[in-house]
């Protein structure tokens, strides 16, 4: 494994992993010298903050709803239902969401994008506040999108750590109280060991610096769903992954009850000519979990990626059919917004018919993160895939 060495404690190395003194006499291997070793501060006063933040978040029942699409990728949004791409229907729309009576009862925390982050409704409410009084968590997306990676097999990677320290602080001001930052891996573009190792650093430098200014962490390293390969390599490859995350999240002394892990599911890729069950899905998936990640996280907040509304809801719901070392949950975008979108059509009068269908997938994911969920009865629109092919946020 890349991070092998961190099971040795070397000499460079214990000059900051203790505060004790040994004393030794040179020459003699019995006697002892002076040496100093520091103990690493891990997430400086905001320990107990981070801890009780994600376990609100990895609540029973409920999950995260993903409204953190940049400016231009809400534009897309607007754009399938005829609106033009402006801050004023940006903010109507996620006004709609985020003012959806009963929401805190199914989810527990909100994703937003910066502009929505200092943002109030129209009659003035900060939507921090209209979280809050739902007892729904803010987070805030703070990576700054992906770019190409020199040197790689035309992958990417993920941009933003430069001045993120000084942006978390002001957000955590703002009252978000937790982050997110996506990098993604793609299998058929290897993916090679370069993009894999950047990614996994940029996620734990970024978790690092988070927790440091009183932020929890959404880890995120989605393994993208484009390609025609069996489910058997996209639980090869996301091993990979996980295990390198982990292991750079360790080296940056990140706590990790003070995480949240937001992993794609292992699936085939969305070109695969054979489909897989929910049953076959959940086995492979808890398989890495298992293999991958430690039982001290408190919460696995899967994304859709994707996926119809019905087969992200169906698949969580296989998950939790027997019991979790963690609280697996969702936090999705379109598998939570589909349905709205086409509810509401941009006009004020389908608001509350666009609010009763967030309600209704919200609910039902609720259900599934309990593993209680029933595809009977759902609606036709849920079951259409929303996979596109290179899709970019």
């Amino acid at each position: 494994m890349a991070c092998s060495s961190l099971a040795k404690l070397n000499a460079a190395s214990s000059q900051w992993i203790g505060q004790q003194s040994f004393t030794q006499r040179h020459g003699s291997s019995t006697s002892l010298s002076t040496r100093r070793v520091a103990v690493p501060i891990r997430a400086k006063a905001y320990t107990d903050e981070l801890i009780l933040t994600a376990k609100t978040i990895a609540s029973p029942g409920r999950g995260i709803l993903a409204i953190d699409e940049s400016n231009a990728t809400c534009g897309k949004r607007l754009d399938s239902i005829g609106l033009d791409n402006t801050e004023v229907n940006r903010q109507a729309y996620r006004q709609l969401l985020l003012t959806t009576p009963g929401l805190g009862e199914y989810i527990s925390g909100a994703i937003l994008f910066e502009e929505t982050l200092y943002q109030s409704t129209t009659d003035g409410k900060k939507f921090v506040d209209v979280l809050r009084e739902q007892k729904i968590v803010p987070g805030i997306k703070v990576d700054k999108g992906l770019v190409p990676l020199p040197g790689s097999n035309n992958e990417s990677w993920c941009q933003g750590l430069d001045g993120l320290a000084s942006r978390s602080a002001e957000y955590y001001k703002q009252g978000a109280r937790f982050a997110k930052w996506r990098t993604v891996v793609s299998i058929p573009c290897g993916p090679s060991a370069l993009a894999v190792k950047e990614a996994a650093w940029g996620l734990a430098r970024y978790a690092a610096i988070s927790q440091d200014n009183g932020l929890v962490p959404i880890v995120e390293p989605e393994i993208l769903l484009d390609g025609d390969h069996p489910i058997e390599r996209t639980l090869e490859v996301a091993e990979k992954v996980w295990a390198e995350v982990f292991c750079y999240l360790a080296e940056n002394n990140v706590v990790f009850e003070g995480i949240l892990l937001k992993p794609s599911m292992v699936t085939p890729g969305a070109e695969h000519n054979q489909k897989a069950s929910p049953e076959t899905i959940a086995k492979h998936t808890l398989t890495v979990l298992k293999r991958r990640v430690p039982p001290a996280v408190p919460g696995i907040m899967f994304l859709s990626g994707g996926q119809s509304e019905a087969e992200a809801t169906l698949n969580l719901n296989a998950m939790n059919q027997s019991p979790n070392p963690w609280h697996v949950s969702f936090s999705y975008a379109r598998a939570l917004q589909n349905s709205v979108l086409k509810a509401w059509q941009g006009h004020p009068e389908n608001v509350e018919a666009a609010q009763r269908a967030l309600l209704v997938r919200a609910k039902a994911n609720s259900l599934a993160q309990l593993g209680r969920y029933s595809a009977e009865g759902e609606d036709e629109e849920a079951k259409k895939g929303m996979f596109v092919k290179g899709y970019t946020y």
